[in-house]
């Protein structure tokens, strides 16, 4: 009897990498290797790396080290972004084995079965990298049948970006915009409902580009995954400002399964800076998208991603971003200290802000998002609501389960009457703990 080889995968990154992750790994199963925790003994590492910033770079190296490190006759596969914009650091690195970059990531039990055919008489490290920038690439067949989490699905739509700011070297690790056809991403929704999903989660590294290459458009695929039975709830990743238009906004309202939960990248409340970061909008116009939003939703929660300290940004700059953030009151920032990243044209602008400028105006706007978020949430006591579970919750002695709301307020309900992946309706009675609200069930 054979014993099943063991395979471990780590995920760097963002909600695409973490989909793609979780793909890869259905794909291992799928060819009889025995998923373990990464922390435990495996014949195969998989990191699927990030290199958004430089420090993610390190990271990513750092991870496929420790994994050498815990079975140097392991194979260790670096997958991903940084494998894609430092080819070839990868192949020059010891601790890899093998070298998978964007677009090839399906092939992933393939090239392992070949590598352990040849491993005795290679003398060439094992790399599929294609040149994402050819514009002659598809959108790659990856899908799901079941997720990690059982109440909500990310679902990947949508790969590369056209924007090109000028901080970001994503265009150039993603490729061009390319969509995935509407029938696949519908064929996968329904798998998940049938297998029990209730939530899905539409994302892509520019999801407001979805159809741009094949005559499609995001609110057909969000009207079309409306329609699929056992869903009862449909999140969208990161929007431009610029796809809430007026007839997007009151389509969008007419559909009851998406739910009044909107992250639309910023990056700066200031328009010079914007320019700067090749933004393709300004601050008016950002502004009238959250007005759009809340004309059409009751109490809709609206995040965004602001990055502090970009080149140039002087004080009386960063004051006007403060100050913009305030007047938009969002449910939640993101907060990101300006990382100088090697290959964009922001790396090369003059003004670097030293870093404890940085780190004291991340810390304003930090104490600005909590206070926020915190206030954006209080509106919500004594107001009827339904969440979705999710996981169980110990707090002083008692049980609860804990789940999310439609918009993303996380509150826990005494244990007992329901468990995970069920709806409960109740009143949100007080803060419990930290950011989790008691709800009192009807």
């Amino acid at each position: 009897m054979s014993v099943r080889k063991r395979a471990a995968l780590h995920n760097l990154g963002c909600k695409v990498n973490a989909y793609e992750t979780e793909a890869m790994q259905q794909l291992l199963e799928e060819a009889g290797y025995e998923i373990v925790p990464f922390e435990e003994y495996a014949d195969v590492y998989v990191i699927n790396t990030c290199s958004v910033t430089n420090i993610a770079d390190r990271k990513s190296r750092q991870m496929l080290h420790r994994a050498k490190k815990k079975n140097p006759g392991a194979v260790v596969v670096a997958a991903g972004c940084y494998v894609q914009t430092k080819e070839g650091q990868a192949l020059a690195d010891d601790a890899i084995d093998m070298v998978i970059g964007n677009n090839h990531k399906h092939e992933l039990a393939a090239l392992l079965a070949e590598y352990e055919k040849k491993q005795c008489d290679a003398e060439q490290k094992p790399a599929r990298v294609c040149d994402i920038n050819s514009g002659a690439q598809a959108y790659e067949a990856l899908a799901l049948s079941k997720t990690a989490e059982h109440t909500r699905a990310f679902i990947k739509v949508q790969d590369g970006c056209n924007q090109f700011c000028s901080y970001c070297i994503i265009p150039f690790a993603r490729g061009r915009v390319r969509s995935r056809a509407a029938g696949e991403v519908i064929a996968e929704v329904q798998r998940l409902a049938e297998n029990g999903c209730r939530e899905v989660v539409l994302t892509g590294i520019h999801l407001s580009s979805y159809g741009a290459d094949c005559g499609d458009d995001l609110l057909h695929l969000i009207e079309r995954v409306h329609e699929v039975e056992g869903i009862a709830r449909i999140r969208l990743g990161s929007l431009e400002p610029r796809i809430v238009t007026e007839e997007f906004v009151r389509r969008l309202a007419g559909l009851p399964k998406v739910c009044a939960h909107f992250h639309l990248s910023l990056q700066s409340g200031c328009d010079s800076v914007l320019v700067r970061m090749n933004r393709r909008y300004d601050t008016a116009e950002y502004e009238e998208s959250c007005r759009l939003l809340r004309r059409c939703y009751r109490h809709p929660a609206i995040t965004t991603d602001v990055i502090v300290g970009f080149p140039g940004e002087t004080e009386e700059e960063f004051a006007a971003t403060e100050r913009y953030l305030s007047r938009i009151h969002f449910y939640e920032m993101h907060i990101f200290p300006y990382s100088r990243r090697e290959g964009t044209r922001a790396a090369a602008m003059c003004d670097q802000v030293p870093e404890p400028v940085k780190k004291a105006r991340s810390g304003r706007l930090l104490a600005l998002a909590q206070r926020m978020s915190r206030e954006f949430r209080e509106e919500y006591l004594g107001e009827q609501v339904t969440a979705l579970l999710e996981e169980p919750f110990d707090f002083a002695g008692e049980s609860y389960m804990t789940g999310y709301t439609e918009t993303y307020v996380k509150v826990a309900v005494k244990a007992g009457k329901k468990g995970p992946n069920e709806f409960v309706t109740g009143r949100i009675e007080k803060c419990l703990t930290g950011d989790i609200y008691l709800l009192v069930e009807f």
